[in-house]
């Protein structure tokens, strides 16, 4: 069975359920996952797993983020972005005018560090067992709680005038679970003029990079990166030897020391002599406790 992580630029238009259908049929497996979606609107990176590689995607869903993104001030939509409705009436010029550069950047500089964020209405998020965009579409109001996120940095690339409006292009580090339509909307309710997205890019997802990422028409089994290169990234890495990693696979009680930089409690990824990816495993007082284990690529040990 194939197996690996393999990252994905994905254009402006299908969804990510669209891109994993992709992946399944180029590679002719059905067991392909991905560890974060985007919106169709949206392009960008998305990190997908193929067989047990899907097993290492918990270990990525959580991971800090980057984006670059356009966002609009002058106008509310009901989605937070460009494919929604209009809602409420645009800012006037008037009020538009007395914006300048300075207070834009003070406004979303107001928006760097641990935030109360309000997810869009629009959001994947389940209320009573149902999408909450669901909800939305069937012409329900949802309101939804507020969750704690971190924007680690917010850089103001671009501001210049379209119109009336305002366009700010800007990158964004930020945690998982972040809205970045949800920060549009709130830097133009803090300037009192309305705001939404109207584009976004993800080019980071944890160690993972855009600049890596593949089409999805180039999806193909050498683009697979290896479990074990890949969980090397995702968490410090323990070396077995050869003995280690088939009683391992066994479920023999291990003895391991801590690889250097890891944090107690934290998974480590534990890789045989030839580099494969045996399991992620916490190690405590020296006992490695197994947290998922993978098979043995073909020929492995």
């Amino acid at each position: 069975m194939l197996q690996g992580i393999v990252l994905v630029d994905k254009p402006q238009g299908p969804t990510s359920h669209t891109v994993v259908a992709i992946a399944r049929k180029r590679l002719g497996l059905k067991k392909v996952g991905h560890a974060g979606t985007l919106d169709p609107m949206a392009t960008g990176l998305l990190v997908l797993g193929v067989g047990p590689g899907t097993k290492l995607l918990t270990y990525c869903v959580g991971m800090d983020k980057t984006y670059k993104a356009t966002i609009r001030l002058g106008q509310n939509t009901h989605t937070d972005d460009a494919e929604g409705e209009p809602i409420g009436e645009p800012a006037g010029t008037d009020v538009l005018d007395a914006l300048d550069e300075q207070r834009i950047r003070d406004a979303m500089a107001s928006f760097v560090g641990e935030i109360d964020q309000v997810p869009s209405s629009v959001s994947a998020i389940k209320v009573d067992g149902q999408r909450a965009y669901d909800r939305v579409r069937a012409g329900e109001d949802v309101e939804l709680a507020s969750r704690r996120v971190t924007i680690s940095t917010l850089t103001v690339e671009s501001i210049r005038r379209d119109g009336a409006l305002w366009d700010i292009d800007v990158e964004i580090d930020c945690s998982s679970g972040t809205y970045i339509r949800a920060i549009a909307r709130d830097v133009g309710q803090a300037l009192a003029v309305g705001g939404h997205l109207t584009a976004l890019r993800r080019t980071r997802v944890g160690p993972f990079d855009v600049a890596d990422a593949i089409e999805p028409d180039d999806i193909e089994p050498s683009a697979l990166i290896p479990l074990g290169d890949a969980a090397g990234q995702v968490a410090p890495v323990c070396a077995l030897s050869t003995t280690q990693s088939v009683e391992m696979r066994h479920g023999k009680k291990i003895f391991l020391d801590p690889p250097e930089g890891s944090r107690p409690g934290e998974p480590v990824a534990c890789v045989s002599p030839e580099g494969e990816l045996v399991a992620m495993c916490r190690i405590d007082h020296k006992v490695a406790h197994i947290l998922v284990g993978f098979p043995a690529a073909e020929g492995g040990s």
